[in-house]
């Protein structure tokens, strides 16, 4: 998705702390133990983990997605832009087309909606900024953005976004562009980055040895949920995108003191290429 609109205001200053904990041990432990799949996600469902769709929004009670614990929408009040609570659903079905892959591969993750996209799966760079500033500070487990922007002028702002979301804890999964041209958020280091791969295997994800674009899952015919309690089948990096942002969800679900950093290493550690005894991808 591409967005174009003058920019919000700034993001804000985090205010530091020292929480007293340590974070998650991770990676090859002391006892010989190594970072699997199953060490990292195995048996676990996303309970307890609150993921936020920043899309068109959400049809609520569709039958493939379930309960939507509570939706927003980014609204412009004489020039002025701001967030509140809606209950209008989904503008063109592309956030439901998200959430159902998100609730299929984390069913008991919490699920929460901002709507920054209209009916024609468009919208300005500005609403971008606010819905995800906005979501960043309700301080959401993980943000799945299907969507990106072209526009080099939002590019500082969504990097400050960003690194702003790492630091707190609030892990961002963020669609590549399906061209191959420059957009972001996608691009940043601090954010987890994915593109599409076309093997048939739905639960297959891989990481890509030559980033930008970090991790591939499926993206290619994916039956997803459409509007009127339907689905349908499409193919696309957004779809791709809420399949690893509901495998954080259950690695947080199962390791919730993780850092960004540490749930980003889990996934390289435990995607289908990589062989720890190599040293990298295979």
């Amino acid at each position: 998705m591409n967005t174009a609109a003058p920019t919000g205001p700034p993001a804000k200053r985090l205010t530091w702390r020292l929480t007293g904990q340590a974070p998650e041990e991770l990676a090859l432990r002391a006892d010989g133990e190594r970072v699997t799949p199953d060490w990292a996600f195995g048996g676990a469902t996303g309970h307890g983990v609150r993921v936020c769709v920043v899309d068109s929004g959400v049809e609520l009670d569709h039958p493939m997605i379930g309960p939507v614990d509570r939706s927003w929408a980014v609204f412009d009040d004489n020039g002025v832009p701001g967030v509140r609570e809606s209950t209008d659903g989904d503008a063109c079905g592309h956030g439901t087309a998200c959430a159902g892959i998100i609730r299929r591969t984390a069913p008991d993750c919490e699920l929460y909606s901002v709507r920054v996209l209209g009916g024609n799966a468009s919208g300005g760079g500005g609403t971008l900024l606010t819905g995800l500033r906005w979501a960043i500070q309700q301080n959401f487990d993980v943000i799945n953005l299907s969507l990106s922007t072209t526009r080099a002028r939002f590019v500082e702002e969504l990097r400050a976004l960003a690194d702003e979301a790492f630091f707190r804890r609030t892990v961002i999964v963020a669609s590549a562009h399906n061209t191959p041209v420059e957009s972001f958020p996608w691009r940043f280091a601090s954010v987890i980055s994915v593109g599409s791969h076309h093997e048939t295997d739905p639960d297959l994800y891989l990481y890509n040895p030559a980033p930008p674009v970090e991790f591939f899952a499926a993206g290619r015919d994916v039956e997803v949920a459409w509007l009127g309690g339907k689905s349908i089948r499409s193919t696309g990096n957004s779809f791709a995108t809420p399949y690893i942002a509901g495998l954080c969800a259950r690695i947080l679900s199962k390791h919730p003191r993780m850092t960004t950093f540490q749930l980003k290493n889990a996934l390289y550690l435990s995607a289908a290429n990589v062989r720890v005894d190599t040293g990298g991808a295979s």
